[in-house]
């Protein structure tokens, strides 16, 4: 049977709780693959695994329950290796990386922040700091709506400076928030968001940084900020490899099944 893999940890982690279940129906027992310096927290891979609400949720409950008692470096919902000794193999093989991983993230955890613009109040800025959208708007209205031509080129307008809009406010967004984390990870394009940004961030100042999203909430309030956390550091396993080796990850992340 293939095994299911949800973190890697120190050897000296402290035992789970017994009789801890995780993925499957029923939930497979949770149990613990020690290798030299490091240990993996793993269960049996059901069959047919998807990432339903519960079957996340039970991924991250295990992790949130491990990490409760140490550093854990959490893997992605869905990471399968043929069996334990393919795991225990990973440990040995990529030690140092997994130890050096494990101190950098000792006590820290994650925050998404994704942001998007308010519409009108984008438009609004636009139209005020563009002497050549304002001025055609302006001759649009007065000829009665402007020419389908003249119509066309101001969306245009519009359309080029709200995209240039975007990407000067994802970099001022996260010039505002990096100065309060540890480290930051831009993460992949997703429709409807300008920015998509992880933060690490130290579980004892988590205050400041969520008193800077705060602030860049006022400071931008044509951005509409969404902030998801305090995660396990799903982006910060790496620099290296952030599935054991002969995995099969869904890609799936746990961060939104809270």
């Amino acid at each position: 049977m293939s095994t299911y893999v949800y973190g890697i940890a120190a050897n000296s982690h402290p035992a789970l709780p017994e009789g801890m279940g995780g993925v499957g129906d029923p939930p497979r027992p949770v149990r613990i693959l020690r290798e030299g310096d490091l240990a993996a927290v793993v269960s049996d891979a059901p069959e047919g695994l998807r990432p339903k609400r519960r079957e996340l949720l039970a991924h991250q409950n295990v992790l949130s329950e491990a990490g409760a008692a140490g550093c854990v470096l959490p893997m992605r919902f869905g990471s399968v290796a043929p069996d334990d000794n393919s795991i225990t193999g990973v440990l040995a093989e990529r030690a140092e990386h997994y130890k050096e991983r494990l101190r950098a993230l000792d006590g820290r955890v994650e925050y998404n922040v994704k942001a998007n613009h308010v519409e009108e109040a984008v438009l609004h800025q636009v139209m005020a700091e563009s002497p050549d959208i304002r001025g055609l708007a302006e001759a649009n209205r007065e000829s009665g709506g402007g020419s389908y031509d003249d119509k066309i080129r101001l969306g245009e307008l519009v359309a080029a400076a709200v995209k240039a809009k975007e990407a000067d406010d994802a970099a001022a967004l996260q010039a505002v928030l990096e100065p309060a984390a540890d480290a930051a990870s831009v993460g992949p394009e997703s429709t409807g968001w300008l920015a998509n940004v992880s933060f690490l961030v130290d579980r004892e100042t988590a205050e400041d940084f969520l008193a800077a999203v705060e602030q860049a909430r006022k400071d931008l309030p044509h951005l509409e900020v969404r902030l998801n956390g305090p995660l396990p550091p799903y982006s910060f396993v790496e620099p290296g490899p952030a599935e054991p080796a002969g995995t099969v990850a869904s890609g799936t992340d746990t961060s939104g099944a809270g």
